[in-house]
């Protein structure tokens, strides 16, 4: 045993003098600090500086709001933005990247059941559909049928599906956020903040796919087997009349009020928008917009 000792001290004695001191220090130093390749800094973003007439921000009677830049995550405006709210159909950005993350977008959906609250997209039980053509029957027309079909069909059980999108919420800091259903039916466990809807779509857009149906007006999409089609209209205004603008979801109950988040690029910078508890989404939206664009100028670190 204590031959089995000395020769393990003289091992490491030999690699310590023999080997580059570089090989030791990758062998006992921290991934972080040796990461070849290092997530980029929010600093290495151009940033949003307020210009010289800086002028006030527009009064909302949003109860909750938040304006960020996308890429370097400074706050431009907030008005109690980490107080909990329900998120309505909001909550339907969270349902898509948890399917995604389940099923790829060209896998087959037989309907079983069809919930029929609320806003539909239109399919009835014994459909056939891809899981694209249930996104954008989600998060274009909203449909609450949509969400529950994908929920059902994309994890081993309802519960896992809601299980896997409080982990989602976790895994993106989203500290005032919880959820018991795919649609954004009001329930008091089911709540999020203005900031915690920022941080998910900033992610949500971050999916090409996401991204495109969430900036898509009006379409028509088609079962598997292309007898049957559903016309599909998005309720966001804003679309194609304010510049720029790139979706992203509304919302409303009759406990939520009127929700919108938008995602809006102009000159290559990006910002992010969330009004929660309006009375006026689509115009408290617009002049929150058109203020932020009108009052920074962005600024390489």
């Amino acid at each position: 045993m204590r031959l089995v000792f000395t020769a393990i001290v003289l091992f490491s004695l030999i690699l310590f003098f023999v080997l580059p001191k570089n090989l030791i220090n990758l062998s006992f130093s921290s991934s972080a600090q040796n990461n070849p390749f290092p997530a980029p800094s929010p600093q290495s973003f151009p940033h949003p500086i307020p210009i010289e007439n800086f002028g006030p921000a527009p009064i909302i009677t949003a109860r909750s709001a938040a304006v960020i830049d996308a890429k370097s995550g400074v706050v431009l405006f907030e008005k109690d933005p980490n107080i909990r709210h329900f998120p309505a159909s909001t909550t339907k950005l969270m349902t898509a990247l948890v399917a995604l993350e389940r099923c790829t977008p060209q896998t087959h959906i037989r309907v079983t059941a069809v919930i029929k609250d609320g806003t539909q997209m239109g399919i009835s039980a014994g459909d056939l559909l891809t899981v694209e053509s249930l996104l954008y029957g989600m998060l274009v027309a909203s449909g609450n049928d949509a969400a529950y079909v994908l929920a059902y069909a994309c994890s081993d059980s309802f519960s896992h599906f809601i299980a896997s999108m409080n982990q989602k919420a976790k895994e993106l800091r989203m500290e005032n956020t919880h959820f018991v259903n795919p649609a954004g039916f009001d329930d008091p466990l089911q709540y999020s903040t203005a900031n915690d809807l920022a941080k998910l779509a900033k992610v949500a857009v971050g999916n090409p796919l996401i991204s495109k149906i969430v900036a898509t007006k009006s379409t028509v999409v088609a079962d598997v087997t292309g007898t049957k089609t559903y016309y599909l209209e998005n309720i966001n205004e804003l679309l194609g009349e304010v510049e720029g603008i790139e979706g992203i979801k509304t919302g409303q109950t009759e406990g939520s009020l009127e929700i919108l988040v938008t995602k809006t690029t102009r000159n290559g910078n990006t910002i992010i928008a969330v009004v929660l508890g309006s009375q006026d989404r689509f115009g408290e939206s617009r002049k929150l917009i058109e203020w932020a664009f009108s009052n920074h100028h962005w600024e390489s670190p």
